[in-house]
Parts: C-alpha cells; structure tokens; sequence
C-alpha cells in the first residue's frame, strides 16, 4: 500500500495544487458553465501526459492514464461547479463574481484530483487504467447523469468509481464512509392550488386558497411523523409558501414548495403518495383545485459494501489519518449517486474541520481548507496502487 514516503513530492503538488484552487476559488462557475475551470484541468492532465477528452456531459472532462497489459480499471471523480450565491468572506482570492462563490469546496476537490493525477502519473506503479473524472453541474442540475448519457461508462470503462467531499463536521485527519447509503435521495415538489380569489370581507363567496394551503402546510408536516415507520429515516420540509399581495383580497392561488429526503426506494414512494393524496384531499375539502409537480431530481447515493471497504482501507494507510465508519447517512444529496447507480463504487467525508467553529459548507463564509489536500491526493493515489496492483 503506498504511504507519503516522500514528503517533498507531496509538498511541492499540493502547493501546486492549492495555487490552482485558489485560482479557481477566485473565478468561479456554475453548472454547465465551468468552461475556464475545465481548461485549467484539461491543460493540466495533457501536461502530465494523459490522454484527455473534453466535452463529456456538456463541460466534463475525463484524463485517462494507462499503465501495463491489465484490463482492469478504476475511476476518480471530482466536481467543478460554484454554488449562485455572494461569498462574505475578505480572503485575498474570493470571488471575482457577484453572485457566484465555492462555498461547498469543489475548488478544492479539483485540486485534489488534479494532484492525484500529477502524483499517480510521476510515482505509482500500477497495472491497468486510471480515469479521473472532471465532472460539471453537481448542485442540483444532474451534471453526472449528464456524463453518463454522453456515454462516460461505455467511453471510459470502469470497474469501480470512487468520489470524496471535504466535511467541516469532520476534524482535519478524520476519513468516513460506509456500505449502503451514506447521502440521501433528493426530491422537490411545487403545489398550487386555486381557488377564485374574492372580497376578503366576503369570504363565503369564495373558496379560501389560503386557508387550504395552510391546512395543507399543516397536514405535509405528519408525513414523517404518521405515514413513515420509526424504524426508517425520512425528512419532509415546507420551505416556500407564496399568495395574495393585498391584505383586503383572498387570493385566487397559493404556491407551496418543499423538499423531501429518503434513504429508501420504498420510504421514497411513500412519501409522494402520501403528498399526492393530502393535496388531492385539501383541495377537495376547501373546495379548491391542486396541481402538483413532484422532481425526484437525486436519488439516494449507496456505496457498494466491498468498496466501502477498500476505501477506509485506502485512507487508514495515510499517516495521521483517522479511518472510521460513519454511523448514519447524511440528508444532504450528491449526484455522484447516478455514478453508483451504473457501477459499484463508495463516496467519502474527508474532515476539514479545525475545531474553531468553521463555516458549514453552502455557508457564505465557508473556504476549502487547503491543509487536507495532501490527504485528498495520497487516498487518490492508494486507491490506485491498492486496486490496480500489477499482477505477477
């Protein structure tokens, strides 16, 4: 298993590497968009040599390296996306770009990668290929299903797929994953019901829009509570509810919007039939129509049991890193889950937490910690050395 045997190689990438990210920090791009981003990387892996295919899944690129006579393959896979909103923090290299900032660390996760790629390419021995997978448009918009419909697994074989996020929760030095799920499915659903809108000192001319989307409101938050088993997890929340702009006027129609998470397919379909039959039924109590649209836009991201496993060993052979199962899932929902739908493979927390009360991640304060690049790099590396061993 390869170790940090040459502290000096390391050092000298990952200052490399953390001058890249703080490049990228500084120029964000959102989904779809990360076109200077992907630049940097494709430029980068053609200078170490790899064959490099831009333009997978709209913005993605993918470097391949081969080694040996080995049929075996393995992919490595970060994001590039910014997230849309303002960074407040007064770093020297903050956001050049109102209204857009990495405020969730794929900077740093570009970074990593490419500092795999450079450190694999110079000092691993392995026998078989490498993809790294530069992947666009993780928040929200699908950007790995967008590479596997533009045929990443058929144009780029993989055995297995492995994928890491930074964790402020984490300490710095502590690794997690474990078999199954360990993010959960991600859906949205927008309701709107309609009534005719009238004089608000005549309310029994008219149905009440209001009044059922605040029985509604009232009725989606038992789902959880009442419709869903103890033994399981779900999360139902009500994060939108709009109408009327007059206070004399009982508004023809209200919006209401939310969004559920789930670890399992069968609390999955629960949860819409339950949120299809309370709209259903408030509407026809209040005398209002409804219309729903229910996105299941991520599904649950669940690492296969066997590569959990290589994982945590992968990490454990790093000096001073913490390896450990995580106890629970997190809520949060990641598209590298599309990736694990098509092959095995495990997503892990590498912990970048200081223990100071650093920003949460989606935190407009938040920075990728750059102390734990090295880590990112090495765990990269040994997944390489540990699964492409070449073969007597």
């Amino acid at each position: 298993m390869l170790k940090l045997t040459d502290p000096q190689e390391i050092a000298h990438i990952v200052a490399d590497m953390t001058a890249i990210r703080r490049d990228i920090h500084a120029h964000p791009e959102l989904a779809y968009e990360e076109h200077r981003t992907a630049g940097i990387v494709a430029a980068t892996l053609r200078d170490l040599g790899l064959t490099v295919i831009e333009g997978v899944g709209t913005t993605g690129v993918v470097g391949t390296l081969t080694r040996g006579r080995s049929a075996r393959s393995i992919g490595l896979r970060a994001d590039m996306d910014a997230l849309g909103f303002d960074e407040e923090t007064n770093l020297a290299y903050r956001s050049v770009h109102p209204g857009k900032f990495h405020g969730c660390g794929h900077d740093g996760h570009t970074a990593m990668l490419l500092g795999a790629a450079r450190h694999i390419a110079a000092s691993v021995d392995f026998d078989g290929t490498v993809h790294f997978i530069f992947q666009p448009a993780e928040e929200g918009l699908a950007g790995a299903r967008r590479m596997i419909e533009d045929g990443l697994f058929e144009r780029f074989p993989c055995d297995a797929v492995y994928a890491v996020h930074n964790w402020p929760d984490l300490p710095v030095g502590r690794f997690q994953t474990r078999p199954g799920p360990i993010m959960a499915a991600a859906d949205r659903f927008e309701i709107t019901l309609r009534g005719k809108g009238g004089h608000a000192a005549l309310p029994h001319q008219t149905p009440d829009a209001i009044l059922a989307g605040a029985d509604l409101v009232m009725q989606l938050n038992t789902v959880v509570a009442r419709r869903i088993s103890a033994f399981e997890s779900a999360v139902l929340s009500v994060t939108q509810f709009h109408a009327g702009r007059a206070h004399n006027v009982i508004p023809a129609e209200v919006e209401i919007m939310g969004t559920v998470r789930s670890l399992s397919p069968s609390v999955r379909d629960r949860i819409e039939a339950c949120v299809r039959d309370m709209a259903a039924g408030v509407a026809k109590g209040h005398g209002v129509t409804a219309d729903l649209v229910y996105d299941r836009y991520y599904p649950a991201t669940v690492n296969d049991a066997a590569c959990a496993e290589r994982a945590l060993a992968a990490a454990a052979a790093i000096p001073g890193v913490e390896a450990s199962m995580a106890p629970e899932a997190a809520f949060t929902s990641e598209d590298f889950s599309f990736m694990l739908e098509a092959r095995p493979g495990a997503y892990c927390w590498l912990g970048q937490g200081t223990g100071d009360g650093s920003p949460a991640l989606h935190n407009p304060h938040y920075d990728f910690n750059d102390a734990v690049t090295g880590i990112g790099i090495a765990w990269f590396a040994n997944l390489v050395s540990q699964q492409l061993a070449p073969q007597a």
